[in-house]
């Protein structure tokens, strides 16, 4: 009997399928690309037929961000497409447009704001990308070129045509971008620590009640871990301060990543002893709950400044997004004095 994923068996039920990946749909990851195909069937499904092994590229593995290639030939197994889906039911995100920071023929780059996934998936129903498509029926392409965590404010870029995504995802994997947060961290960041080279693997929490599997997590771990991934941050202190009705001392920093691995900024600080203000994957709960009554209800974590070489005009380009309100309201004018002096970094520093 065939497992059909997703439903009961029926008459109805799919076959397995064999797709070749198009030139336009070359550089896309292996998830994005199997939610457009699979229309109907629930995202946590999709995520699930891959980690098990069942969606195949050229007769292998992958995983959910692999990037496809013009030619790969991919297996899917049987799923059932919902009746609402193959009566052409519309998707269900919300069309939705975002503060601009620039936009041209080839790409956007938006001002994310906190509490919006990028993308669908992992329990979310839609995220950025897919509000931008329902707001933008008229676009031929619209694809994420790079990913910023759901509670992490700030800049994102959304490439427009498939030679800028490209050519964007190779600068950024090639480290030729120049990446910079701002984060509010516990206590008094050490200023001679700057560079922190510490591994990072994946790893699952136990399966919660009702759950499908545990959540994701990240962690430092030695080099020789089997998982390990290497991650290089490097961190200037901003200023450091307290926050008004609350005695412990906070460090305002500025981020650049080297590397861009999941939950890298997060967990690096965490582990450094100094947690990002209102982190809840890796902050102190008691301390997140003291601080949402001083005003911090969200994550102090934002994609501050980006700096890239533009996919069509080779210039290079430097964007900013400004602290949102909600964050902006925190800072004491010592730290905005010292947001409005630092230099851009550049990506070869």
């Amino acid at each position: 009997m065939k497992n059909i994923i997703g439903a009961k068996p029926g008459p109805a039920a799919a076959e397995v399928r064999f797709l070749t990946v198009d030139e336009d749909s070359a550089g896309q990851r292996l998830d994005n690309y199997l939610f457009r195909h699979l229309k109907g069937v629930p995202k946590t499904h999709v995520y699930r037929i891959i980690r098990s092994g069942e969606v195949r590229i050229n007769k292998g593995r992958a995983q959910a961000e692999s990037r496809l290639a013009a030619g790969d030939v991919l297996r899917l197994p049987p799923v059932r497409v919902s009746a609402r889906a193959e009566e052409g039911a519309t998707p269900a995100a919300p069309a939705r447009e975002f503060p601009l920071l620039l936009e041209d023929e080839s790409l956007l780059a938006i001002d994310k704001p906190a509490g919006v996934a990028v993308h669908g998936g992992s329990g979310v129903s839609f995220g950025v990308i897919e509000q931008l498509r329902r707001a933008r029926p008229a676009a031929r392409f619209l694809e994420l070129v790079h990913r910023l965590d759901r509670e992490t404010s700030g800049i994102l870029l959304v490439a427009k045509k498939r030679s800028a995504l490209t050519a964007l995802q190779d600068q950024f994997r090639e480290r030729e971008t120049g990446k910079t947060y701002l984060a509010l961290v516990e206590g008094a960041w050490p200023a001679n620590k700057k560079v922190l080279d510490a591994p990072l693997a994946k790893y699952l929490l136990p399966t919660a009640a009702g759950a499908a599997e545990g959540e994701r997590r990240v962690r430092v771990v030695a080099k020789d871990h089997p998982d390990a991934m290497r991650a290089v941050t490097l961190v200037r202190v901003l200023a450091r301060f307290p926050l008004a009705g609350d005695a412990a001392g906070f460090s305002l920093l500025a981020v650049t990543i080297k590397t861009g691995r999941t939950h890298q900024i997060r967990v690096h600080l965490a582990s450094a002893g100094h947690p990002i203000a209102g982190d809840d994957k890796y902050g102190v709960f008691e301390r997140n709950r003291a601080l949402q009554k001083l005003g911090l209800k969200r994550m102090f974590l934002h994609a501050w400044r980006l700096q890239f070489t533009h996919p069509s005009s080779a210039e290079r380009v430097a964007l900013q997004a400004d602290l949102p309100p909600e964050l902006h309201a925190l800072m004491p004018p010592a730290a905005l004095d010292a947001l409005a002096t630092h230099p851009f970094v550049q990506a070869h520093d």
